[in-house]
């Protein structure tokens, strides 16, 4: 791959202020791409976006992307700002509370419904049209290993997970001929500022120490590690590349062999 082979490309990255969001918008920006970063807190947001330090080349917009005027928005504030949409990358989104199905509140079902569902289906209907008139467009659904598996009292965050694997193949299958690819990410565990906070509280919860904690939960990968963010970003990259043109409809881990498929 060329170095700043995405200059002159414009991106959109939803939940893009932490984490695999931010990694996203990183590695975008390193081969010149134009991006638009997502959040839903404006402070923190414009702080992260200083930080970064792309001048230009990198735009903040707050917006709570479980609705659907909200997401129609970043679309339209991407094409206002850059001219154009070319990647979109659907990467907010979250678990909600805990809880089984015969407890569960169905208004934070609803949410988590909206969080990790409608959302990228709202940001994908409205970005299609403008990639259409340039036949070329990359669009990844960051989903989960436990979009292929099951994981107990998040019913809600699994069956979203697993739904935007199926949306992410039947739209790949509409616009292929069209020079648009639509891919998924499932991660695994990724070493992110919410697993290195939330992490150690669920390890006190089970009376264990956080590094046997983190032991356990790698066991079951075939590297025995917790990945990165930044190797998010780099399949991100890959699949936004025309070294991955001929990838699309497809559901790829980076969990280090911990899901069996």
């Amino acid at each position: 791959m060329i170095m700043g082979y995405l200059e002159g490309k414009a991106a959109l990255v939803t939940g893009g202020t932490r984490g695999i969001g931010r990694a996203i918008v990183e590695s975008l920006l390193s081969e010149g791409c134009n991006v638009v970063m997502n959040g839903r807190s404006p402070d923190k947001g414009q702080a992260t976006a200083d930080e970064i330090g792309a001048g230009d080349r990198l735009t903040f917009l707050a917006a709570d992307v479980t609705t659907r005027e909200a997401c129609f928005g970043l679309v339209d504030g991407t094409i206002e700002r850059y001219g154009q949409i070319d990647i979109l990358v659907n990467n907010a989104g979250g678990s909600g509370g805990s809880a089984p199905i015969w407890e569960m509140d169905e208004a934070e079902w609803q949410n988590v419904l909206n969080w990790n569902l409608n959302h990228p289906m709202w940001t994908t209907k409205r970005s299609i049209p403008n990639m259409l008139t340039r036949q070329w467009g990359r669009i990844i659904n960051i989903s989960s290993i436990f979009g292929k598996m099951s994981l107990p009292t998040v019913s809600h965050y699994v069956t979203t997970k697993h739904g935007l694997l199926g949306f992410t193949k039947a739209v790949a299958a509409e616009v292929g001929p069209m020079g648009i690819t639509v891919n998924a990410i499932c991660p695994g565990f990724i070493r992110t500022d919410i697993f290195e906070s939330e992490g150690p509280v669920t390890a006190a919860a089970m009376g264990m120490e956080f590094e046997d904690w983190v032991t356990m939960v790698t066991q079951t990968s075939m590297t025995k590690k917790v990945n990165e963010a930044s190797q998010v970003g780099a399949m991100a990259l890959l699949l936004c590349s025309e070294a991955g043109a001929g990838i699309t409809g497809a559901a790829l881990n980076v969990d280090g062999g911990s899901c069996p498929y």
